[in-house]
Parts: C-alpha cells; structure tokens; sequence
C-alpha cells in the first residue's frame, strides 16, 4: 500500500505537467482529422491528394520538430542543475528559424520529383501545389513549437495546448471556407487545406510570442542581457547542444515518419484509394498515440530535472510510473478499435470501398498501440537522461530492417496490400518497445 501511495504522488505530478499537453497534442491530431473530414466531404480524390502531401511534407516537418524537441530536455536539465534559462530565448527563437528556413527549402525541392513518381495523373496537380503553399507554413509551426518546448522547460504548459485546443475549430471553419468556397470565395478543392494550415500555423506562431513576452515577466536587464546574448552566452554552444540530443530524435522520427509515410506514396501509387484509406487510420491510431506521446513529454522535463539535480531515485519513479500509465492508456485504447472498428472508420467516411480496406486493419492498430504507447515513453526517458542516440538506431533497427521489409512481402507477395503493410508494423514496434525495456532496465541497476 505504501508503495502505491509513493507512485501516486509522481504520477500527480506526471499528470499535472501531461494533462495540458495531451489537450493540446489532440488539439493537433484534431487539426490534422478535421483536415480529413472536410477533404473527404469534398471527394476521395480530395483526400488521396492531400495523404500524398503530407506524407511527404509531415516527414520533412517532423524532422525539424525532432530538432526542437531537444529543447524542453536540454533546458531543463540546466534548470535542474541552477542555470537561469530566460537567456536562451532569442536564441530558441534564432535556432527554430533556420530549421524552417532549411524544412521549406527541401519541401520546395521535393515538389518536381511528384512528376516522376508515377501517381495517378488527376491527383498530382493538386499534390504539387499543395506542398508549395504548406512549405511556407514552416515558419509559424516552428515558431509556435520552439516556444512550446521553451515554455514546457518552465512547466508553462497551459496556454501554449490551449491555442491548439482553439486552432481544432479555427481549422474546420478555415477549411470549409477555402474548400467548399465559402462566403463569395472560390472553391478551392485540396488548396483550401493548404493554405487553411498556412493560416494557422502563423496564428499560432504569432500567439506564443505575444504570451512569452506579457507573461514571462523579462525584466528589462533580462531584454538588454538577452538581445545581447550572442557573445556572452555562447550561443553557438547552445546551438551544439541542441544538436547533440536533437539530432538523434529527428533522425529517429524521420525513419519512423518515412516507415509509415513510404507505405502511402508505394500504395497510392497502386491506387489512391489505398493512399486515403492509410491516412484515415494513421488520423485515428495517431490521435490516440497524443495521450503517450504528452506523457512521453513530461517523462523527459521531469526526468531531466531529476537527471540534472542527480536525483536518481526520482528519475526512477517518474520513468516508471509514467511508463506505466501509457501502456494502461492503450491497452483500452486497443480494446475500442477491436470491439468497435466500423464505428471509428466511419467517423470519416461511409465510401464502402474505404471501409473495406479500414476494418481489417483496425483489429491490427489495436495490438500496434500497446507497443506504440510503451516506445514512445520509453524514449522520453531516453531524452530525459540525454541518451537520444539508442532511440535512433532502434528506429532504423525495428522500422527498415524489419517492418518495412516483412510489410513488403506481406503486401506484395502475399496479396495482402495495406493489411500486410500494418502486420510488418505492429511487428517492429513490438522488437522496438522489447529492446528499449531491456537497455533501460540494464542503465538503471547501474545507477
């Protein structure tokens, strides 16, 4: 009884720093589904472009959201060890803005190679002018996730996942409006969930600085010591840091986001009906992955304090116990989608075709989110402990060398397409949370 009543107190606190998150990661997972209810509304072909998009722009985005998810870590290890940290804020800002700079340029070089990657030609007009106007919505959602990570290092999560929580609404309204035309505008078609991101992403951006600078309370020695700070804090050092835990979390989401991303282009080149048929049961696991991935978070702030202050016995218990929590949170999650598989596929569409290929695979993303859920707090307590090279190379390990090729056969050899695809899947994540379990399990009877 004891026991239980010790690891209540760190889950409280595990869930007074994730409750705010979780709103505001749902906040974006709904941004994204509401983007998939309104381009279904419009047509499947709709919403075979925009899958085919995004799973090419979302690779290159997360890639430079793995670099900023450094940041929340790194800052709080320095909290945990008595650096002030308001004076790396300019600098957040700086580094955030070159990632962009870098993310648009690559989005922008990737839009000629739409022409000879063999989709069905009714869809890649629409695919190409779609990633040109979202390759310039960069700069608002690193802007706004730098901050976000700035302010979680503070344990200032509230207002940052209530805009997101706002932005659900702002984008449905924004799309139907671009889409469908709207208010004397002209019907956009796929265009309209472009530029309705554009809009949002910037508003979004825009809205973090202004609470920064109202609500952190920078005195004015803080402005003048922080606008001057680029030769007497060592910025370039800072920007090495970021790099050193940043890099390895961004590779590693780019081989888990081209694993799942590589799946849509192969079958939307088969047939854009498979391409829509992935995004919609991407838009439903994922949703639901918010709720580990924002307890993953807060395993990383607060086992980053507790790894700078050398607290040891704390960074055990909140790795634990939040571990814990996110596979509990799963497991029903993976209960609803083998009990209640129509009911989530039709949230989205009622094409009987779509449903067909949805169905099947909702009975495999339910075993898929148990290991997805103790992975990803796996690897928060990695970036808690700054060890973000192991979430790395197993990524590449689980993803490429095994689910990828074993969904390959699958799919192909034995005619099982998109199903198959998903077996190969659930597949790595279970070899990924199993080799995770057994190095952290080894790291921690050393300290």
């Amino acid at each position: 009884m004891s026991i239980l009543k010790t690891y209540s107190k760190y889950i409280k606190d595990l869930f007074h720093l994730a409750l705010p998150i979780i709103m505001g990661n749902v906040g974006i997972m709904l941004i994204g589904a509401g983007s998939v209810f309104v381009a279904a509304r419009h047509s499947t072909d709709t919403l075979a472009s925009i899958s085919i998009a995004n799973s090419i722009i979302s690779t290159i985005f997360m890639f430079g959201i793995g670099l900023l998810a450094s940041i929340s870590p790194l800052l709080s290890n320095f909290r945990g060890g008595g650096t002030n940290v308001k004076k790396y804020f300019f600098p957040t800002i700086g580094f955030a803005m070159l990632v962009a700079v870098f993310s648009m340029c690559i989005i922008l070089l990737s839009v000629p190679l739409i022409d000879k990657i063999g989709f069905e030609p009714k869809l890649v007009s629409d695919i190409k002018t779609f990633m040109i106007v979202s390759a310039f919505s960069t700069f608002g959602g690193y802007l706004h996730a730098s901050l976000k990570e700035f302010l979680q290092a503070f344990e200032i999560v509230f207002f940052p996942n209530f805009i997101a929580v706002i932005s659900v609404f702002l984008n449905v309204l924004l799309s139907f409006i671009f889409v469908f035309g709207w208010f004397g505008l002209p019907a956009m078609g796929a265009i309209g969930i472009a530029i309705s991101a554009l809009i949002l992403r910037t508003f979004e951006g825009l809205c973090l600085l202004i609470f920064c600078f109202r609500f952190i309370k920078f005195k004015k020695p803080d402005l003048t010591t922080l606008k001057s700070a680029v030769g007497k804090y060592h910025e370039l050092d800072y920007f090495k840091n970021l790099l050193k835990i940043g890099l390895p979390i961004a590779v590693a989401i780019l081989f888990e986001f081209m694993a799942f991303n590589i799946i849509t282009i192969i079958m939307g080149r088969v047939s854009g009906i498979y391409a829509a048929g992935q995004n919609i049961v991407l838009t439903i696991v994922t949703t639901t992955f918010m709720v580990p991935l924002s307890i993953s978070t807060a395993i990383a702030v607060k086992v980053g304090f507790a790894n700078g202050s050398r607290n040891f016995v704390d960074l055990k218990r909140y790795a634990f116990s939040g571990t814990a929590v996110s596979v509990l949170f799963m497991s029903i999650c993976a209960l609803s989608y083998i009990l209640f598989p129509n009911f989530f596929v039709n949230i989205f569409t009622h094409d009987p075709t779509l449903i067909k290929i949805c169905v099947p695979i909702m009975f495999i993303a339910g075993l898929f989110q148990i290991f997805d859920g103790l992975q990803v707090s796996l690897g928060g307590i990695f970036k808690g402990i700054k060890q973000t090279k192991i979430v790395m190379l197993g990524d590449l390990g689980a993803y490429w060398l095994i689910g990828l090729p074993l969904g390959f056969v699958l799919a192909f050899k034995y005619h099982m397409n998109l199903y198959g695809f998903w077996i190969g899947l659930a597949t790595a994540l279970f070899l990924l949370s199993m080799i995770f379990s057994i190095i952290l399990a080894r790291k921690f009877q050393k300290i």
